[in-house]
């Protein structure tokens, strides 16, 4: 950078307060002021982004401020020309030579960014996260140049060649070995990438969203730095996007907030796509194992081999088949099915865990409406129910096809019900497991009187009608939640 144009940011860039702290990165100067941030791309070209022009800075900085703005509209806020003014001098806008450009965002606290506190990504916070993410995808415009196996393979190969450059810090035969698995997975996924493309699952995506580039403010996540530099690594397969928060959020311990993240993401995907959402499971190991990758070839260049070979164990494991389990919670409203669900499911590999079906989500995605809107008591006549019930062991047959552990959270009050879903795990030679959760009724009547913002409609009188119901013969496991929870 321009010493003059340097000195001239960091005295305030004609605002009224100098810059407090310059962070530089590979492709940018970050300028920190007490109350906005001026971003300059810098003048490289790496080849898979070329900033080396006025014209091409200009472009990815308004690119930049468009594709944040769908996510952080409160960010990001200008593009500036930076000229040279003809009397001396630098300003933004106005006469003078352009000589440069830079993006204006505001301030935000930088110990809010979820890297800093991954922790507190777990329980409803981690499911607000992972819908929030199913509906930017939901409204992304489609793209394909990064999308189907093709484009998988691109990254593929640009990893184990990134790996090969670090063997003095690596172990060749570990970088040897996962290579050879991943062009093995990737054979084998390649067919079902190519029809994800072809089915509409590659959109124009945030293409970086790791635990970095998500915000905390006011109590909620909020998206920002995607990239928009280069189309064939944002305009990809909306599960690659979400594989990198999963294993980001797996990597860190963070087994229950990725759990929730997924669940939540799968909830509001199948609002908007098809089917596909639950057999492109197939794909997930190896689009976590393909950003783990990533990871590990970034903190080699950076010198941390330390890290960089725990990333490159992270990508080994995700490559690890899958053991698809059906688990069936069932119980009486206020018995505690979602609790245990939740806590059973990241506990099932691979990771992020298995998928929770709850009739209660399932029921307000058939009426289109949101988890927590109540639903009208048609909704809950019996062929709705029977509809309901069948749409949930259809999708679990999906999932289960895939190669993914599902746990079903219905009430299960019927000997056909439960059969049915002991049926489904013969059928996909799945191993099986029934829990009948119980619990004394006035604790059922509490549980469910405290309920708040919680997609079950159930009610005191829905309970009454319940208790007053014979289950028939129950084979399956009892217990009470805390203790099926805990595993004891």
């Amino acid at each position: 950078m321009d010493a003059a144009l340097e000195r001239w940011l960091k005295e305030g860039a004609g605002g009224p307060d100098p810059c407090e702290r310059m962070i530089e990165t590979s492709i940018s100067w970050v300028f920190l002021y007490p109350d906005r941030v001026l971003k300059l791309k810098k003048p490289v070209d790496f080849g898979f982004l070329d900033f080396t022009t006025i014209e091409k800075r200009r472009w990815a900085a308004g690119r930049e401020l468009e594709f944040n703005r769908a996510t952080a509209p409160d960010i990001y806020r200008a593009v500036h020309a930076i000229v040279r003014r003809p009397g001396g001098g630098f300003a933004l806008g106005g006469e003078g030579e352009v000589i440069d450009c830079a993006l204006e965002m505001r301030r935000f606290d930088e110990a809010a960014v979820l890297s800093e506190t991954p922790d507190v990504v777990r329980g409803d916070f981690a499911e607000a996260l992972g819908r929030l993410v199913g509906r930017m995808h939901a409204a992304a415009p489609p793209g394909e140049r990064g999308g189907g196996s093709e484009g998988l393979r691109y990254v593929v190969r640009s990893n184990a060649g990134h790996w090969r450059a670090l063997a003095d810090g690596l172990a060749v035969a570990d970088i040897e070995g996962l290579v050879g698995a991943t062009e093995g997975v990737l054979a084998r996924c390649a067919p079902r990438l190519d029809e994800r493309m072809a089915e509409g699952f590659v959109r124009r995506c945030h293409g970086d969203l790791h635990l970095g580039n998500i915000l905390l403010e006011a109590g909620r996540p909020v998206l920002f730095d995607c990239i928009e530099f280069n189309d064939a690594l944002s305009e990809i397969d909306v599960l690659y996007d979400l594989a990198f928060l999963l294993m980001d959020l797996a990597f860190r311990g963070q087994a229950e907030g990725a759990s929730r993240v997924f669940n939540g993401w799968l909830d509001e995907a199948a609002r908007s796509f098809g089917d596909g959402v639950w057999s492109g499971l197939s794909c997930l190991g190896l689009f976590q194992s393909v950003r783990a990758g990533v990871r590990a070839h970034v903190y080699g260049h950076q010198g941390d081999f330390v890290a960089s070979r725990r990333y490159l164990d992270a990508a080994r494991r995700h490559l690890e088949p899958a053991r698809p389990k059906l688990i069936a919670v069932g119980g009486l409203s206020g018995s505690g099915k979602s609790t245990v669900a939740r806590a059973l499911a990241p506990r099932l590999v691979p990771s992020p865990g298995a998928v929770v079906l709850r009739t209660d989500e399932i029921r307000k995605r058939l009426w289109n409406r949101a988890p927590t809107d109540r639903l009208p008591p048609d909704a809950y006549a019996r062929a709705e129910s029977e509809r309901v019930y069948a749409s949930m062991l259809k999708t679990a047959g999906l999932c289960l096809s895939a190669g993914w552990p599902v746990i079903l959270d219905a009430v299960f009050l019927h000997p056909r019900e439960r059969a049915a879903a002991e049926a489904l795990a013969s059928r996909a030679e799945a191993p099986f497991e029934g829990v009948w959760l119980e619990a004394p009724a006035e604790i059922l009547k509490a549980r469910i009187a405290g309920r708040r913002g919680d997609a079950s409609d159930a009610d005191l009188a829905v309970l009454e009608g319940q208790l007053g119901l014979d289950p028939g013969p129950m084979a399956w496991r009892r217990g009470g939640a805390s203790e099926i929870a805990s595993g004891s």
